[in-house]
């Protein structure tokens, strides 16, 4: 059973950061891309950040230069390191399985979510 369990949310002044993680379970985790998505209240699902199997990452237009994803392969997890936190981060940030080893496709299987609200 596939699961992803993200950690690390929580309330953070603007300016500050926070890193989140994804521990992964159930596949084979070095095999998938994987990816970061977001949903602020009252509005959809934003991509915000996606990394290949290897490495390549990208980053939505919203939080390039500011955030950083990362991956551990040896210990199957999934990391965001969000630096210079704005209040229009505030969201419930989840984890997302892509299909295969590159985010050339879509996601399959998202995890439960963590709480990130910015404010003074």
């Amino acid at each position: 059973e596939v699961q992803l369990v993200e950690s690390g949310g929580g309330l953070v002044q603007p300016g500050g950061s926070l890193r989140l993680s994804c521990a992964a379970s159930g596949f084979t985790f070095s095999r998938f891309a994987m990816s970061w998505v977001r949903q602020a209240p009252g509005k959809g699902l934003e991509w915000v950040s996606g990394i290949n199997s290897g490495s390549s990452p990208r980053y939505a237009d919203s939080v390039k230069g500011r955030f950083t994803i990362s991956r551990d392969n040896a210990k199957n997890t999934l990391y965001l390191q969000m630096n210079s936190l704005k209040p229009e981060d505030t969201a419930v940030y989840y984890c997302a399985k892509y299909i295969s080893a590159t985010q050339d496709f879509g996601y399959d299987y998202r995890g439960q979510g963590t709480q990130v609200t910015v404010s003074s």
